[in-house]
């Protein structure tokens, strides 16, 4: 039976309430050298970082317990959260999720990463060795930043209160001046991910940037940042293949990563936010050809979400969530009438426990039913909110 309003809302209270039962602590993805044992053994070699992280995060039981990995905070977890109770209470109008978004916003700012950076910015709590880089636990990286960036954009747009807006000004020094430039021409502009010696050139990177910097220069009527979130924006249209997508890495053979799900949901969501932002419609064929790709190559026919266009298995409830938030906008509703549902109902149907919590992943021979509060829940709890203030959008 499809999934209405009421059921998403309630599946949304409860998940909620679940991650707060957690206090939003979780095991995540790649913190597998958060481990004491797993560090010692194998934690000054980038073979065995690799090998460690890969093995804890592809086996098909949670093994973090048994590892003595202990939970933590996920700053862009609690910022995807900021970001739900925002949308939620714009949704509703209900002030509980006000309150909460307010007291999440204070622990965002407590996990800001020392050291000596120009601006405020945030990164993961595990150290994180990568195939182009390593770096170690709370190392500042865009994507966090940009997230984190994203929670108090929506706070400015619901309080009004300019200390928010500050917090982007103090992160846009971090972005422009610690991060390294790996392109720098007249009409593009391509960073790095962490500010670290780094060669790889990661596409949502520097547009999840520019979608930033071009809200903060719209409120703000800054012209150089406009100039830089357009060169930002252009390096990374300029890498669409002639179907519509986006490879993980440019060049791709970079990553074995090529062609996925959520990244491309990051791309074409921020190349929207852009465009709205700086009122332009500059690069709307491409936008819809990248969300006609998403649509045609990156989900099943049972809204289940691929892994990679080339690739189906595992079906990731993070791709699930960016499924969602990507079809439930006006337009992507517009042109895809079904597909924001089909996703919800798969997602409920397959990957959701009553308690409170989504499973997070579906592979051939089941599902790996345990659950990451920020890859699994946050992310969910982000789209179904998204998802109901659409909605009430059109209502209104």
């Amino acid at each position: 039976m499809p999934a209405d309003s009421s059921q998403i809302k309630q599946v949304l209270d409860q998940t909620l309430a679940w991650s707060a039962g957690e206090g939003y602590m979780e095991w995540t993805k790649h913190d597998a050298l958060n481990s004491p044992l797993l560090f010692a053994l194998f934690g000054h070699h980038r073979l065995g970082r690799i090998l460690a992280t890969q093995a804890v995060m592809r086996f098909p039981i949670n093994l973090r317990p048994l590892l003595g990995v202990p939970k933590s905070h996920n700053p862009k977890g609690l910022a995807l959260f900021v970001i739900a109770f925002f949308d939620a209470f714009a949704a509703t109008g209900e002030e509980n999720y006000l309150n909460e978004a307010n007291k999440l916003l204070d622990q965002l700012l407590a996990l800001r990463s020392r050291g000596n950076w120009h601006g405020d910015c945030w990164g993961y709590q595990y150290p994180w060795q990568d195939l182009g880089f390593y770096a170690p636990r709370a190392t500042p990286n865009a994507v966090v930043t940009a997230f984190a960036c994203e929670a108090f954009l929506h706070a400015f747009r619901i309080t009004g209160d300019e200390i928010h807006l500050a917090r982007v000004e103090s992160a846009v020094r971090f972005f422009v001046n610690d991060l390294a430039v790996l392109k720098d021409a007249d009409e593009e502009l391509c960073v790095g991910y962490m500010p670290l010696p780094m060669t790889m050139r990661v596409m949502d990177v520097s547009i999840l940037i520019a979608a930033v910097l071009a809200q903060l220069s719209a409120i703000r009527g800054d012209m150089a940042l406009r100039d830089t979130a357009l060169r930002l924006t252009r390096y990374v249209v300029n890498r669409q293949t002639s179907e519509g997508a986006w490879y993980y890495t440019d060049p791709p053979e970079d990553s074995p990563v090529k062609i996925d799900n959520y990244h491309t949901g990051f791309i074409v969501d921020a190349l929207n936010r852009v465009m709205v932002a700086l009122k332009i419609d500059t690069w709307r064929n491409q936008h819809r050809l990248g969300v006609d790709f998403y649509a045609a190559h990156l989900f099943n026919p049972d809204g289940s979400p691929r892994w990679m266009s080339n690739r189906d298995y595992p079906h990731d409830i993070h791709g699930a969530a960016q499924g969602i938030l990507t079809f439930s906008s006006k337009e992507n509703r517009a042109r895809y009438p079904r597909l924001a549902f089909r996703v919800i109902d798969w997602a409920f149907a397959r990957m959701y426990h009553a308690e409170g919590r989504f499973y997070y992943q579906e592979t051939p021979y089941g599902v790996k039913k345990f659950t990451f509060v920020r890859w699994c829940n946050a992310w969910m709890c982000r789209a179904l909110a998204s998802y109901l203030l659409s909605v009430a959008h059109e209502k209104n």
